[in-house]
């Protein structure tokens, strides 16, 4: 990890969205991140960071490059990592998110890292839950996990780019909002 990343923790709660942070909030999140890049690369990838810490990935929609990234993440930093199966859950009996909130708040975990494809749901949640909430992309609302390092890794920095987002029309809103912090 780069020197200075571990010594100030992370200021805010939840990460909802980019637009909140300040350009030294993400530098301090990419540097830690970047640490764990090298850590990947490693033969002894295992870590006790987050031992004795619950995380809840709940994707309410399908996504295998996110959800799987996160988990892999979450265990080897040492976390106990629990992935929430929509169509195996009381919402398809009609239980509103809401509900699921609830019950998911009541096991306390310490972060619920969400998937959904309504704008607002993950930050209606975040409002709902004594714990922290990761934005792991909201319908065309936000998605701040999204290419910030790669983008810094392969430019050395973020600020003065322009940046060219290619993909499917209904993610352009969320990444308008990153090509803003660039």
């Amino acid at each position: 990890m780069q020197r200075g990343a571990a010594e100030a923790p992370f200021p805010h709660r939840h990460l909802l969205g980019i637009e909140g942070l300040s350009p030294d909030g993400i530098n301090h999140v990419l540097d830690l991140a970047d640490g764990y890049v090298q850590l990947n690369r490693q033969a002894d990838k295992k870590r006790s960071l987050l031992r004795g810490r619950t995380i809840i990935n709940c994707f309410f929609e399908s996504s295998t490059r996110t959800r799987t990234s996160f988990e892999v993440a979450g265990k080897r930093l040492g976390g106990d990592v629990i992935n929430m199966s929509v169509p195996a859950s009381a919402m398809v009996k009609g239980e509103t998110l809401i509900d699921t909130a609830m019950t998911l708040n009541a096991m306390h975990p310490d972060v619920l890292l969400v998937r959904h494809p309504e704008s607002g749901a993950v930050h209606l949640l975040s409002e709902k839950v004594d714990c922290a909430v990761v934005n792991a992309g909201d319908g065309s609302h936000e998605h701040p996990t999204l290419a910030l390092l790669t983008i810094r890794r392969r430019k050395g920095r973020l600020g003065g780019l322009t940046v060219a987002i290619c993909g499917f029309a209904v993610a352009l809103a969320a990444c308008g909002r990153l090509a803003k912090r660039i």
